[in-house]
């Protein structure tokens, strides 16, 4: 499965961006998907996944009320909607998939990541 990530950019404190993830190869099997973000000189920190059917979600404490992660399986894409962005959002910010029907948080748990998409929010 190979993943692209887009829709990354520079953004006021305050304002909105939506990620969008896009998955190609063996799409035929199930994947939940998820979102993480490694700010510079940190780790890989855990923002969202969502299971195969997208009735399932999970948020990281941080982002709980700004972000919403949904999918949409007919054109293999998932999205990450980012409102009332802080500086802190500041990251690369990837997506990745691991074959199991729901998401989990631990990066070890995925199997295939995109490549990253840059978030920058100017205070």
């Amino acid at each position: 499965v190979q993943l692209q990530a887009s829709g990354g950019g520079l953004v006021q404190a305050g304002g909105s961006l939506r990620l969008s993830c896009a998955a190609s190869g063996r799409t035929d099997s199930m994947y939940a998907m998820a979102w993480f973000r490694q700010a510079p000189g940190k780790e890989r920190d855990f923002v969202a996944a969502i299971s195969v059917g997208g009735t399932r979600t999970i948020y990281a404490d941080s982002v709980k009320g700004r972000f919403t992660i949904s999918r949409d399986n007919d054109k293999n894409t998932v999205y990450l909607q980012m409102k009332r962005l802080k500086p802190e959002d500041t990251a690369v910010y990837f997506c990745a998939a691991r074959p199991s029907v729901t998401g989990a948080t631990p990066v070890s748990d995925y199997v295939y990541w995109g490549q990253g998409t840059l978030v920058t929010v100017s205070s």
